[in-house]
């Protein structure tokens, strides 16, 4: 039986380090960098969303909390929130048919604590006047994909329509489902408990300059309607950044917030590394945000570093790469989680997703010699078109596990 030279499974950290299982010597230890002024976020143990500081790897529990399942690693690309005051939808928004509020105008009571854990959301109010009921906010942007997001909770009102410019579509805050979807949106929700969905809307095609709008609705269907003066919903946390998918929240204040890059990487480590045969296993989910070149990095890498076995997503599809040349393994969705793991030694590669074989016509022939380096790259410039790669494992075997059978690249990944 071949026992791992190198077992990351994310849950022991500090600044700029993630540690590793095996070895305990730590010299498997990954450096992790992310930088832009504390503005990474995480969902902690107790299922709230936390801010990070800089370099700090983010371990990133399911939705719920502990009880949900264990932590992975959060790792995600460069984002910007557009918007500006996300958490005081008050200031710099503009107010249609609503009461008056300020920031913080929820009470902090068990029933409406914000995804903070706090008391930072605000209740908005529908006011009399026949019409729509809803915030506005300007966005300064060029034409292209983007993505809007907003957390919110029924406080009276049971329905919101997310809007960029005059598309989007509706929630119902009972249960997260989404109904009068535009041509051109695709909208989906997460449920982050005590009554809290993030609603998100994206749009393909955006004009310039399009404002995100957030209505309040009694009903499903009703856009138009004349409130009663205390029914309203909660909102926290609006997100409007490029790109087809939801990033991790990015608080933002009097003008729009970067969350960096984050780089794991392991150096020197030659020694746990087969040179002439080995197996790289990764256990992950990501979400695409769309567009082409590559979006993501995650590869085993020597010298020189075209000497590398790795994954890459290019548009929508999933991408083995070895020493430079890819091959397409899957197209669908690895939100729910990929098993991947690569067999080489002096005949070639092999590669198995989720259990199953795959053909590698391109790199299957390709021999990999001199390893020295394992890397997780969210910084390159295709790093633009990932959103929400989480890292279960990371695993590494000095000899090329067999296809089939105990303790095999199929076990592995199954």
């Amino acid at each position: 039986m071949s026992n791992p030279s190198l077992l990351c499974v994310p849950y022991r950290f500090k600044t700029s380090k993630l540690y590793s299982q095996i070895p305990d010597s730590g010299l498997g230890d990954f450096v992790v960098t992310r930088s832009a002024s504390n503005s990474a976020t995480r969902v902690n143990a107790q299922g709230f969303i936390e801010l990070v500081p800089d370099n700090v790897p983010r371990l990133d529990y399911p939705l719920g909390g502990i009880t949900a399942g264990c932590p992975s690693l959060l790792v995600e690309p460069s984002a910007q929130n557009l918007v500006a005051q996300s958490e005081n939808l008050g200031t710099g928004w503009s107010l249609v048919n609503l009461l008056a509020f300020g920031s913080g105008s929820v009470l902090n009571t068990t029933a409406t604590l914000d995804p903070y854990g706090t008391n930072v959301a605000d209740l908005i109010v529908a006011n009399a006047t026949v019409g729509q009921h809803r915030v506005d906010r300007a966005t300064v942007s060029a034409s292209g994909s983007y993505t809007f997001s907003v957390f919110a909770k029924a406080a009276g009102y049971g329905f919101i329509r997310l809007r960029i410019g005059g598309d989007g579509a509706v929630f119902n805050l009972s249960n997260g489902s989404t109904s009068g979807i535009a041509a051109g949106i695709i909208a989906s929700s997460q449920n982050y408990g005590n009554g809290w969905y993030r609603c998100i809307v994206s749009k393909a095609a955006a004009l310039a300059n399009e404002d995100v709008r957030v209505n309040m609705q009694p009903t499903v269907s009703t856009a138009d309607f004349g409130g009663d003066g205390t029914s309203g919903i909660y909102v926290f946390g609006a997100q409007y950044e490029t790109g087809s998918a939801a990033t991790s929240y990015i608080p933002t204040a009097a003008s729009p917030v970067t969350r960096g890059a984050e780089v794991v990487d392991r150096t020197g480590i030659s020694s746990l590394m087969g040179q002439t045969e080995g197996t790289f296993y990764l256990d992950m989910s990501y979400f695409a945000k769309g567009g082409s070149g590559a979006t993501l990095w995650l590869y085993i890498v020597g010298t020189p570093t075209s000497n590398n076995i790795g994954l890459a997503v290019v548009g929508t599809s999933v991408r083995s790469i070895v020493n430079g040349q890819s091959d397409i393994l899957s197209t669908p969705s690895t939100a729910n989680g990929v098993k991947i793991a690569w067999g080489y030694d002096g005949s070639g590669v092999v590669c198995f997703v989720n259990g199953v074989q795959y053909n590698l016509p391109n790199g299957g022939n390709q021999i990999i010699t001199s390893m020295n380096r394992c890397v997780i790259d969210m910084s390159s410039a295709g790093g633009t078109r990932m959103a929400d790669v989480r890292i279960r494992a990371v695993e590494l075997h000095p000899t090329r596990l067999p296809n089939t059978g105990p303790n095999s690249l199929q076990s592995l990944t199954q």
